[in-house]
């Protein structure tokens, strides 16, 4: 194990003894795969992508090169929509654009008695939530967001999560190197703002929520004075009135959106 990690470090690789723990389990002693991938890694290519397999909130998932690479901080989002979602009866829970499906297969594990549904509009990430919502069990389905949905769904959905792509498009760049070459533009890039999908979210929410609908994302500190001010015009131009909660996790904060009143805060 030194002396891959050893290797991994010469790669570049920071977290060298983490990633070799990750390789030793997916590759085992196969040496010439060992090799492939410390190839790979000095080449910038995410250790995900090489191994074909990501490990998020305990979970593996299937991951094909050019999909997004599941975030850590993640993690958070999923623990916080659990810990709220097991206060209610089981209902429908939608991860939106949901690349390889690993925040979804995390909910499905979390919460067996809950129906699990997921969309998605890049075709590579599409084929890779689609096997991951296999072996997992569940639904997948094309389209942007909510708009995705089988229209039975219309007014039935309890809870919306989503990592969005929430960086502004001016800060693209401070995004790893390593992500930024691998990963497309549409699942990190949040416009001018870095807003744009928390917005198209809250636009299509009144035609799917059901009563007590919950929408939960994750964005940077910054961002949610901006966000705020977004629920304060909707609730202007129309009902219901929406409620905005924030909880910080170390960097980020998790925002919860959901109808006045329906829901304890």
């Amino acid at each position: 194990m030194s002396a891959l990690a050893d290797a991994l470090r010469r790669a570049g690789c920071v977290f060298a003894e983490a990633e070799a723990a990750e390789v030793a389990r997916h590759v085992g002693s196969d040496a010439s795969r060992v090799a492939e991938v410390v190839a790979g890694r000095a080449a910038g290519i995410p250790l995900e992508h090489l191994l074909g397999v990501a490990r998020f909130a305990g979970h593996d998932v299937e991951l094909d090169p050019l999909v997004f690479v599941p975030r850590r901080r993640a993690e958070a989002l999923v623990e916080l929509t659990v810990a709220h979602l097991r206060e209610r009866p089981p209902g429908i829970v939608v991860d939106v654009g949901c690349g390889s499906g690993a925040i979804a297969a995390a909910l499905r594990h979390a919460l067996p008695d809950w129906r699990v549904e997921a969309t998605e509009i890049d075709p590579a990430a599409l084929s890779c939530a689609r096997r991951n919502g296999e072996t997992y069990g569940f639904g997948v389905h094309e389209g942007s967001w909510l708009a995705g949905l089988p229209s039975e769904l219309a007014g039935r959905v309890d809870a919306v999560v989503g990592y969005l792509p929430h960086v502004p498009d001016t800060a693209l760049e401070s995004i790893h190197p390593d992500l930024r070459r691998h990963e497309p533009d549409l699942a990190v890039a949040g416009g001018a703002d870095g807003l744009d999908g928390f917005r198209e979210v809250l636009d299509q929410l009144p035609v799917w929520w059901s009563h007590a609908g919950v929408f939960l994302t994750l964005l940077a500190p910054e961002q949610v004075p901006a966000a705020r001010r977004h629920l304060d015009r909707r609730t202007q131009d129309s009902a219901p009135t929406l409620d905005l909660h924030v909880t910080m996790v170390d960097d980020d904060a998790i925002v919860r959106v959901d109808r006045s009143g329906t829901i304890d805060s």
